[in-house]
């Protein structure tokens, strides 16, 4: 059994020797996105001043504390809305000092040891009046560094790293010294918490779970009302930067499956959603300009409409004629919703980019076939990666490239493509691994259940361990705790699923035959993963891996068998970071055995690792020179790669449904969104 614990936040013979080939492509200063974020921007001028912006979220926030292990993804944007970020976010993923907070910050002493010095803006106080200066950063410090086990606190990458934090020449300066170098620095401070929140335990650990008395940014949090699954932002007087546009921001829990009769209902102005929510808002233009009906009428045939009528009007008897006129007033009232549904949603676009983090094929490398890496491989090398991508994307007009890093994503500094260090789609390098590590075609098979699979698994081909009924339908986000996605995506409708028939061939070892569980979510909104499982069930097939499909309740998906485990494949996904030599070393760090025998896995769910790796990453962390440091983050990349512990399928869509009227706002791709630029156009505020 491995204990997961929560931190933050080549060419390949067939002997099974590795030939290390270059780490990848050059870095391109000039490279972009793969896809450009859709916000329909405007300039102020533009934006009227005032309004209330809903905006939905999934859940209300667990708490207001960042820092902590449960902190989720309303969590950032409430915290990015309220409080002070050095660094944020441009459209290329690329970390960038926040005029509003900084005047500049840089390294100015590496030796003999890094000094950072921060010049804050002059007129950036807290609401309470207090100006923002060194006593705020020493508490963060403190609170964050690891040394005070009173503070529950999720993560300390970097803050461990501090020696001390000192007044600069006066009190707009914060100097920051370190006992060991430290690349990621500007990671750090974002979000930074007034001292009242993190100058004591109690007020770290419980006081900012549910009020944050200071803030510092462009709005200020009005109220949580837990009961109406609402929080609301609304203008911070004390704020000295460019004024937000809008009166409140109104942060609306909602279901995924429960967005498109929201946004019907005019009741939200801006929401992700899945695929067939942006369908039906599309479609509802397109139905409009060409004059079609949609919905339970586009069912109704000449032929099926004569003969409804019919028996509503008594040619088979009273009973049928009652039955009938029944079934025509049910049929009628679910034309006149849908119907009165689509009017509503013409008045919102689907704005649509990639998001910043990637769906991968996770292998558990921590028994049975897939403790063995050229089993390993082989799966990696069955893979049509560029298929996989295609398959989710092209329908929603995406650009279909698998990403080329585990570590960062087109248009980032820290990308380049080292997938060379495993290899391209090839069925006879597959199965040539395969036997090298002694599965053969043919032979007796002892035993139907999967080598490896754990007690209480099912032998069934599907199989499902919530007791539900197989709706077709899967979930498609969980987080960390940090609010860091780590789940699938969305993937169009109509995907094609497995071809059927009997398996070509059957691969054994001492009896068994080769059996990969591979387990999926089953509820609303995640239809992608089992799509592109049923894909990949295919592409292994080809080369003689069989896969047994489990399908688990969404609520124990992620935590009873991802960090559990409990599972030989699996599909989530991780986010993109501005920082992967602090930010990816726990996801691909090698697992190591705790006092009780157990595993310690960190964020390697995959429990696949090497000390090499380990090294590289440090290696990267402590590299002052920015370019050697994404050097060694490559040579990391490249050896993960090797390792084919997780498999990177394609980058996430995003999709928004906005209302037209919104502007600055929608598929923010990378950048961190502005929040006091959001708004809606001149005389279309809502109130």
């Amino acid at each position: 059994m491995s204990r997961a614990k929560c931190t933050l936040p080549l060419t390949l013979l067939t002997t099974g020797v590795l030939a290390l080939a270059g780490c990848g492509a050059s870095n391109d200063a000039d490279s972009v996105p793969a896809a450009p974020q859709d916000v329909a921007p405007a300039g102020r001028a533009q934006l009227a001043d005032g309004g209330t912006l809903r905006w939905a979220v999934d859940a209300m926030p667990e708490t207001l504390n960042a820092f902590q292990a449960d902190a989720d993804a309303t969590t950032t944007r409430i915290t990015g809305a309220v409080l002070p970020s050095l660094f944020t976010l441009d459209a290329n993923g690329r970390p960038q000092a926040n005029p509003d907070y900084l005047e500049s910050a840089k390294t100015v002493a590496r030796e003999p040891k890094q000094v950072v010095l921060y010049r804050l803006n002059q007129k950036a106080v807290w609401s309470d009046g207090r100006e923002i200066g060194a006593p705020d950063f020493v508490a963060q410090w403190h609170a964050l560094s690891g040394k005070d086990s009173s503070y529950w606190t999720a993560r300390n990458a970097g803050y461990d790293r501090i020696e001390k934090i000192e007044r600069g020449a006066d009190n707009l300066e914060v100097k920051v010294t370190f006992n060991k170098p430290y690349a990621d620095w500007r990671s750090l401070f974002s979000p930074l918490y007034p001292k009242e929140v993190m100058g004591s335990p109690a007020a770290f650990n419980d006081a900012a779970r549910t009020a944050l008395k200071s803030t510092a940014g462009p709005f200020r949090i009005k109220e949580v009302d837990r009961s109406a699954g609402t929080t609301t932002l609304v203008r911070n007087p004390r704020w000295w930067g460019t004024p937000a546009k809008l009166d409140a921001l109104v942060l609306t829990a909602v279901p995924r499956e429960k967005r498109t009769a929201a946004l019907a209902a005019g009741s939200l102005d801006l929401a992700d959603v899945d695929t067939a929510a942006a369908d039906r808002i599309t479609r509802a233009v397109e139905d409009k300009n060409a004059g079609v009906t949609g919905g339970p009428a586009a069912a109704i045939t000449p032929a099926s409409a004569l003969r409804s009528w019919a028996l509503a009007h008594g040619s088979e008897g009273e009973e049928k004629a009652d039955a009938a006129r029944t079934s025509r007033k049910r049929t009628q009232a679910a034309i006149k919703v849908y119907d009165t549904e689509q009017t509503n949603l013409r008045g919102y676009a689907v704005r649509k980019s990639l998001e910043p983090a990637y769906t991968q094929l996770a292998l558990n490398g921590s028994a049975g076939p897939l403790s063995d890496e050229r089993v390993r491989r082989a799966v990696a090398r069955a893979l049509n990666r560029k298929e996989l991508a295609a398959d989710v994307l092209k329908p929603l007009g995406l650009p279909a490239e698998a990403p080329g890093s585990h570590l960062a994503l087109a248009g980032q500094e820290a990308y380049a493509d080292n997938s060379d260090a495993l290899g391209d789609q090839d069925t006879h390098e597959a199965q040539a691994l395969l036997a090298d590590a002694g599965w053969k075609e043919g032979g007796a098979v002892a035993t139907a259940k999967p080598e490896g699979a754990k007690a209480g698994s099912s032998p069934q081909k599907e199989s499902k361990q919530d007791g539900s009924k197989d709706d077709g339908k899967d979930d498609g986000t969980h987080t960390d705790g940090q609010g860091r996605g780590v789940a699938g995506a969305y993937a169009p409708t109509g995907t094609r699923a497995p071809a059927g028939g009997v398996p070509s061939t059957v691969l054994t070892r001492n009896g068994k035959p080769l059996t990969l569980r591979f387990v999926l979510p089953s509820g609303p909104g995640s239809e992608s993963l089992r799509a592109t499982g049923d894909r990949i069930a295919q592409m292994l097939d080809a080369v003689g891996i069989r896969t047994e499909v489990t399908k688990v309740a969404d609520d124990s998906y992620f935590k009873d068998h991802i960090a559990s485990g409990d599972y030989d494949l699996a599909l989530y996904s991780w986010p993109a970071t501005a920082y992967p030599a602090t930010d990816a070393r726990p996801i691909y760090a090698k697992p190591e055995p705790a006092a009780d025998g157990s595993l310690t896995v960190e964020q390697n769910y995959t429990r696949v690792g090497t000390d090499h790796i380990d090294q590289l990453f440090d290696q990267a962390v402590g590299e002052l020179d920015e370019g050697a440091s994404r050097d060694l983050v490559e040579q990391a990349d490249a050896r993960i790669w090797a390792a084919a512990g997780s498999i990177p399928l394609y980058q996430r869509p995003q999709l928004v449904a906005a209302r037209q009227s919104v502007a600055n706002a929608g598929a923010f791709g990378f950048q961190t969104p502005r929040y006091q630029d959001i708004g809606f156009t001149k005389g279309a505020a809502k109130s």
